[in-house]
């Protein structure tokens, strides 16, 4: 944990954690213990100088603009377990989101920013920005060689576009555009244990990287691409492999 010391200004406002108390209205920040439960499992404490409870500190002193700053920030994997651990059950993950939406839209990580955008111009809703023509290529060639490498495998099936499949399954796109010998454990899984399910041929990506810039207009996008797939394949379950 850092032992940086935290230095605070006279005639601080508190923008951002009223900002949250409207937000959060029983989530108050000021029943925070200072325990260190947050910063104990958090896989980002230390980086740039900073762990969750020197953050929420942060934020109750008034220190906006050295928080709206910070590079931290975008180092949270908003993984939760914060969350789970604080007694007092502060939301710091909701917190951090808000962060990164305050931070101007061109001035947020050109990297998760170019993913959020590639996928949003992609019908596989693909940060990777994969053709729908490429993903059935890869998923057909993939399980042919494995049907044949593999005879206990033979009539396993990696569908796409079947219409009233019980579950919706996306994918990585990492996987099938760079490993695509990491699609295969999860379709054996299913295989065995005899799961009725489909990829659709678009909407089919699993990340969602307009989340993590904190877009919500880009992130809604995205999510109801991948719903209104889902129904439009009949299918009764979305099923989240991230």
């Amino acid at each position: 944990m850092a032992d940086v010391a935290i230095k605070v200004e006279g005639g601080v406002k508190h923008k951002i954690l009223d900002d949250v108390k409207k937000l959060l209205p029983e989530g108050n920040l000021s029943l925070c213990l200072t325990c260190g439960l947050c910063s104990s499992g958090c896989p980002a404490t230390g980086l740039d100088g900073m762990d969750p409870r020197k953050f929420l500190r942060m934020l109750v002193l008034g220190m906006d603009k050295e928080v709206l700053e910070s590079d931290w920030p975008w180092m949270c994997t908003m993984c939760q377990r914060c969350v789970y651990v604080c007694p007092m059950k502060i939301d710091i993950p909701q917190m951090i989101f808000n962060i990164r939406a305050a931070r101007p839209r061109d001035e947020r990580p050109k990297g998760i920013r170019d993913s959020c955008d590639v996928a949003v111009n992609s019908e596989s809703a693909s940060a990777m920005g994969t053709p729908v023509e490429d993903f059935k290529f890869v998923v057909e060639d993939v399980l042919e060689e494995y049907r044949e490498a593999q005879p206990e495998f033979a009539d396993m099936e990696a569908p796409i576009d079947k219409v009233g499949a019980e579950f919706f399954l996306n994918q990585n796109s990492r996987e099938p555009m760079t490993e695509p010998d990491e699609m295969v454990p999860l379709w054996k899984i299913l295989h065995l244990a005899g799961v009725d399910w489909t990829y659709g041929s678009k909407a089919w990506a699993a990340e969602n990287y307009c989340l993590f810039l904190a877009d919500n207009e880009n992130w809604e996008r995205l999510v109801t691409a991948k719903a209104n797939m889902a129904d439009e394949l009949k299918c009764k379950t979305y099923l989240n492999t991230e």
